[in-house]
């Protein structure tokens, strides 16, 4: 066989053997026996084989395939990644409708009268972002942070029901849920009891270890499967109007599209919908935890748009949690980064929604007169939207008479200040703001993957800085040296130079993550990312008042009020601005946009505070340290010691009126 003869063999190979593929894993409709496929699969690698230079992407036989990673990549999202809104109430999606008519209208100048919705199962499994090139599948990732995910395009090729080619050469970024079954996964678990390795709680637990796994090859002996829903960018040419349109185009593409699908033109029929498939949410291989329900048109999706961390257009309507009764053996009061101290129960292992619960919080003294429970009780739990286990009954007819009440602290019990409860809320609080577990958990937090995500920098190490000295509030981690570090238990010459540089390639970070990383009250992802869709930088938030906070769509008064008391109070912004930390607002743009610029000396016509708003506006960053990233020094009238490191640096000198 020649290579003309062999390359036209291999294309007829490849298409029988996807064609075989699709109606198995997609459609569930085998043609032919596995021996037929995987003779047909044996020859077209002999061909590779003897012709390497044919072997492409799309070949079946590149569905596993390399050595094994040692350790995955991160990928920056194309398409920013939400999560859904959640619902467990008629009441809570009838207001939902009541809240987007009304956004539309007010949006739109008229009421909507046409609108549709469309439910679709919400899957357990595990989200993945696919990016097609011409129909090529570029690369797979998970969801990370919702723009940073992990690569795991060489673990994904491994699942049968995704296509490597779309049946059109098209540019497109397609969504969908990685699932295992539970009959894969009680084979995997025989097998890992056989081994003596811990077996796995449930499904979704599988899914992830799976897709997690540095070798391909154990992802491939797994058989996950997948379900694609949403074409959330690509080609705008070929997006289509409607959510139903767009299962149908996924469908006609060669996507495995989970059928169980429905158009409804009132919310009551998406009810419906929900109270149907509660009761039958075990019936199927996969989990199924709630539904997921869509506004159909594409042009009202887009006017209604998104909130901080969730599409307004689509809300997840949550199944009752499962519940299981057991034991509430010891309850302990936990220390938060803002000083709440709050019981956390401890009771006899149960197994709820597939894993098993040891600990749940009791919110506050509140909750636990309410509910009446004691030390003893046997209690009922539940876990709101199959994830947090909470306590939400007591059986009093089970008491022996040996329950103990549950007393609350007079003291903090880390430090032993005395506690308090603050005006209008109902925790009650440590009142040493330097108590070493709210120190802790706020510089945890603030290194952490919801914060800086500092790499290096885990629990241990942080307690362990702390109590050595060295680090007392998040700006001390970026003046770490390797002298510091060094002579401590854990650090190598090495290690300490590792932690050193992995701090410095932290000070430029996304605005939004820099808000959440400083563990403001009541400020969470979604709000930081508000925050910086709506401030081009630092310095306007610092002149803000609550009202401005509040005037923000999904900003409440307790937020507003918490931010504008941190903004123009807290030091810690200061100290971290002033070690060269630098939030990049990726939201704005203008002339100065991805520019550094430092000020020296001072300003004839304008005081430096509105210098660095005119840098803001149009999309600069300003940092009071000079460093080689600095694009520009602003010189005024007597300036200091910055202007002579600037020229030894290099960095371009400017004046007042080049600013302008």
């Amino acid at each position: 066989m020649n290579k003309h003869q062999a390359k036209k063999r291999a294309e007829k190979l490849k298409q029988t053997i996807d064609d075989l593929r699709y109606r198995y894993h997609v459609l569930d409709d085998p043609t032919v026996t596995d021996e037929v496929y995987d003779s047909l699969t044996r020859e077209l690698r002999e061909i590779e084989k003897d012709f390497p230079e044919l072997v492409t992407n799309d070949s079946p036989t590149q569905r596993i395939g390399g050595l094994p990673l040692e350790k995955f990549q991160k990928i920056k999202h194309t398409v920013t990644q939400w999560s859904f809104n959640d619902a467990f109430s008629e009441k809570e999606v009838e207001d939902w409708e009541v809240r987007i008519k009304k956004m539309l209208a007010k949006k739109l100048g008229h009421e909507v009268h046409d609108m549709t919705y469309v439910c679709e199962l919400k899957i357990d499994g595990l989200h993945v972002v696919l990016t097609y090139e011409k129909g090529l599948l570029k690369t797979a990732a998970t969801r990370g942070d919702g723009k940073v995910g992990e690569n795991v395009t060489s673990n994904i090729k491994t699942i049968q029901s995704i296509p490597l080619r779309l049946r059109e050469p098209l540019n497109l970024v397609v969504e969908g849920e990685i699932w295992l079954s539970e009959k894969e996964l009680k084979r995997i678990n025989k097998q890992r009891e056989k081994d003596g390795i811990a077996v796995f709680a449930n499904p979704r637990n599988a899914a992830a270890g799976t897709i997690r796994q540095l070798d391909p090859k154990i992802a491939a002996s797994r058989k996950l499967d997948a379900f694609l829903y949403d074409i959330s960018g690509g080609d705008q040419r070929v997006l289509p109007k409607t959510q139903v349109q767009e299962l149908e185009l996924l469908d006609k593409l060669g996507c495995k599209v989970n059928k169980l699908w429905k158009e409804c033109g009132k919310i009551s029929q998406v009810l419906d919908f929900w109270k149907k498939w509660e009761p039958q949410r075990n019936s199927k291989d996969f989990w199924i935890d709630g539904v997921v329900v869509k506004v159909n048109q594409r042009k009202y999706q887009e006017a209604l748009g998104y909130t901080g961390k969730a599409p307004r257009w689509a809300l997840a309507i949550k199944f009752a949690a499962e519940k299981a009764t057991t034991v509430l053996r010891e309850v302990h009061w936990q220390v938060g980064r803002t000083g709440a101290i709050t019981p956390v129960a401890t009771f006899e292992p149960v197994l709820v929604a597939g894993s098993t619960v040891t600990h749940a919080s009791l919110h506050n003294e509140d909750q636990v007169e309410r509910l009446g429970v004691k030390v003893g009780d046997t209690v009922v739990i539940e876990k709101a939207g199959d994830i947090i286990p909470k306590v939400i009954q007591v059986l009093p007819k089970m008491r022996t008479g040996k329950e103990k009440k549950i007393i609350s602290p007079t003291k903090c019990p880390i430090c032993d200040s005395d506690v308090m409860r603050r005006k209008g809320e109902v925790a009650i609080v440590c009142t040493n703001k330097k108590c070493f577990a709210q120190q802790k958990r706020q510089l945890i937090h603030f290194a952490g993957k919801k914060g800086f995500d500092i790499e290096g920098l885990g629990k241990k190490i942080v307690e362990q800085l702390i109590i050595q000295g060295l680090v007392s509030e998040p700006a001390d981690f970026f003046k770490l040296t390797k002298g510091d570090l060094e002579p401590l238990e854990r650090f190598a010459e090495k290690s300490a130079e590792n932690l050193v540089d992995a701090t410095k390639a932290k000070k430029q970070i996304p605005m939004w993550k820099f808000i959440n990383a400083l563990g403001i009250r009541f400020v969470g992802e979604g709000v930081a990312q508000l925050l910086a869709d709506n401030f081009s930088g630092i310095e306007k938030m610092k002149k803000a008042e609550a009202g401005d906070f509040e005037k923000i769509d999904g900003i409440g008064e307790k937020a507003a009020q918490a931010l504008e008391s941190f903004f123009q109070e807290n030091k810690i912004l200061d100290n971290l601005l002033d070690v060269g930390v630098m939030p990049i607002s990726e939201h704005t743009s203008g002339k100065f946009k991805g520019k550094v610029f430092v000020f020296t000396g001072s300003l004839q016509n304008m005081s430096r505070d509105d210098a660095k708003e005119l840098v803001h506006d149009q999309g600069g960053t300003v940092s009071n340290t000079l460093s080689k990233k600095t694009h520009y020094l602003v010189v005024g009238e007597n300036p200091g010691s910055k202007l002579k490191k600037a020229k030894a640096l290099g960095i371009k000198i400017i004046n007042e009126k080049d600013l302008r």
